[in-house]
């Protein structure tokens, strides 16, 4: 028989403080839950695929493709449910071995393409300078024809009159055009008293949105950088989804919605005819 402790007992402790930390998956779900979104809307809010998003969920990295953009998503996601993505990186790069060398990472979002505007001819210029050959050539095959050397002094006079005369349009052909008018913001008072016309433009950063129309018609669904904007009407309401909230300003029927939207938050909005307020 043994006198004193056991073996059992002079085992060390085991440190259970990992153990018991949430992962990364588990705080970012109890967070979209405590929000009360779905796993589609923060999938359209984030441009995250909705099977990355399930993936991260369950503490599953591997469809990400690299730290580089599960790092990102982490964050993303993070900030969508109004969390500190600071923490949740910080236990990314403890579990899965600190930070990795930078990598140079494709785009995940291509800014929409704007198609230049056709021009159509200038029949201005075009007019002008078939005059000129045509007079052009009656005073060649007057010179050509005429006889004597006084004739051909008076028409080559008269040649030399009618193309100057002709050729006073000129200035025309030179003439710069008048710069259009830049787009502003009160070209949307303009806009129909039976309709709702929103815009949405992001000078402080850049943010997904997503519009729809009464009919629950998409109407845009990607990226909006920074100094861009778009503009949405129907005949009844716009519904919106902004991914950064904070860094979008709205004109409703031509005046600006003063709301303070927090950075970061996804807001969910529906605008209507009249006075600019949420639906």
């Amino acid at each position: 028989m043994s006198i004193g402790n056991s073996p059992e007992d002079e085992r060390p402790f085991e440190d259970v403080s990992e153990e018991a930390r949430p992962s990364i998956g588990r705080v970012l779900k109890d967070a979209r839950l405590a929000a009360g979104l779905t796993v589609d809307e923060i999938s359209a809010a984030t441009r995250v695929r909705i099977a990355i998003v399930h993936a991260i969920e369950a503490d599953d990295f591997a469809p990400c493709g690299g730290d580089v953009y599960a790092r990102g998503h982490i964050a993303t996601l993070a900030r969508a449910v109004h969390l500190d993505p600071a923490p949740l990186l910080a236990q990314y790069a403890a579990e899965h071995g600190g930070r990795p060398a930078p990598t140079p990472a494709a785009p995940l979002f291509e800014a929409e393409r704007i198609r230049p505007e056709r021009r159509g001819p200038n029949w201005t210029a075009a007019m002008v300078a078939a005059i000129v050959v045509v007079i052009g050539f009656v005073g060649f095959t007057a010179v050509k024809g005429g006889g004597g050397d006084s004739d051909k002094a008076q028409l080559a006079e008269g040649a030399t009159t009618s193309t100057g005369a002709s050729a006073a349009p000129a200035p025309k052909k030179t003439k710069p055009a008048a710069p259009k008018p830049a787009p502003s913001d009160s070209a949307i008072a303009a806009a129909p008293q039976d309709k709702v016309t929103v815009q949405v433009s992001a000078p402080n950063g850049r943010s997904w949105i997503s519009a729809k129309d009464h009919n629950g018609r998409m109407l845009f669904d990607g990226l909006l950088n920074k100094g861009e904007s778009k503009t949405f009407q129907d005949n009844t309401k716009i519904n919106l989804i902004l991914g950064d909230a904070g860094a979008i300003e709205l004109y409703v029927n031509g005046k600006k919605i003063e709301d303070q939207f927090q950075s970061g938050a996804v807001e969910r909005l529906t605008y209507t005819k009249g006075d600019p307020q949420v639906g």
